[in-house]
């Protein structure tokens, strides 16, 4: 127990680090000591250093922060709930959904109301994102209550989402080539999408979905022992699924519609947590991958940073560089996988 706290204590120390790396590196190169002063609140020679530092790092650091967390607590529950080492956020087309939405308006609303590129056109996009992300949910949770098996839930979950990526699919066929560029980089992820004046919302839903997560921590332990056990431990196995899909399904869509489709945060992040503790005990892995979630998703977000002012990469080309390798090692040596 006390090996487990020290990990996390250290897991903490990394996130704070990799915070204000986020603050004092970027592809604007701005003097540390002009970043302290600003985040003082002191004067500093270059207005525009306040406004980056203030308007764009400080809020994408948040972000990112949060997002990561949302991710990989969902990937754990999903995890522990369908009893499959492969599951993560994306797998119930909850993303496909969002995907759906932002397509709609993407690729036609956009250019048929003439406001891309403006403040009401960021807003449509996340609210459509929500939608339809919100409205794959629904359906989730209504087939959970017409199924017993987990199994069969995790199936249609993924039939629906193959269905609303074969509407975007016949929407991609006719929409121009200027439209389905835009929502290919949406759908490549950022951490920029939480304007200032959006943070305050999208970092209380996520704190609150990640409170719901933690009372969740005895059911899924019970679930690790198998749907048999857990009801002889005096759990209902059907109000705790949807509990779970809920709360995953509402992260997801939160971080979905602000920050686009991430990938494997949620697939990777609890299986290294896991490799690290050496347990399985929701009590000790869920703030554990919380934790080491926010970590990931901060360094991704350095490295999406392209130095001297040259841009930035699509946050989806650099995950899988970190992604990729740890479950090729989760798949390769199956004993590990619980």
């Amino acid at each position: 127990m006390k090996r487990k706290g020290v990990i996390c204590v250290g897991i903490a120390l990394v996130i704070l680090l990799l915070f204000f790396c986020n603050l004092f590196y970027g592809s604007v190169s701005i003097p540390a000591s002009a970043v302290m002063d600003i985040l003082f609140g002191k004067e500093v020679e270059r207005s525009v250093w306040t406004n980056i530092v203030l308007q764009s790092r400080l809020p994408q650091a948040i972000t990112a922060l949060l997002a990561g967390s949302a991710l990989a607590v969902c990937g754990l529950m999903l995890q522990t709930l369908f009893r499959n080492p492969l599951a993560d956020p994306s797998i119930l087309g909850i993303s496909n959904g969002a995907n759906l939405g932002v397509a709609i308006v993407m690729l036609y609303a956009g250019g048929i109301w003439g406001f891309t590129g403006s403040l009401s056109y960021h807003l449509s996009v996340v609210i459509s994102a929500f939608v339809g992300a919100a409205l794959i949910l629904m359906l989730i949770l209504y087939f959970s209550t017409k199924v017993k098996s987990n199994v069969l839930v995790l199936i249609i979950g993924i039939m629906i989402g193959y269905l609303a990526s074969s509407v975007i699919s016949i929407l991609n066929s006719y929409a121009s080539a200027d439209n389905i560029r835009s929502y290919v980089m949406w759908g490549m992820g950022n951490f920029s999408g939480v304007q200032t004046a959006q943070l305050p919302f999208y970092s209380i839903s996520i704190l609150i979905g990640l409170f719901f997560s933690i009372l969740l921590i005895k059911p899924l332990n019970a679930l690790l022992l198998g749907e048999k056990y857990a009801v002889n431990l005096g759990i209902h196995i059907l109000k705790t699924r949807i509990y779970i899909l809920l709360i995953t399904g509402f992260l997801t869509a939160i971080v979905t519609a602000f920050c686009g489709p991430v990938t494997f945060i949620g697939l990777a992040v609890p299986h290294v947590s896991r490799m690290i503790l050496g347990t399985s005990n929701q009590k000790y892995l869920l703030p554990a991958v919380l934790l080491l979630g926010a970590a990931v998703a901060l360094l991704c977000n350095l490295m999406t940073i392209i130095p001297f002012g040259k841009g930035s990469l699509p946050l989806n080309a650099v995950t899988p560089v970190l992604g990729a390798p740890i479950i090729i090692y989760v798949i390769l040596n199956q004993k590990n996988i619980q």
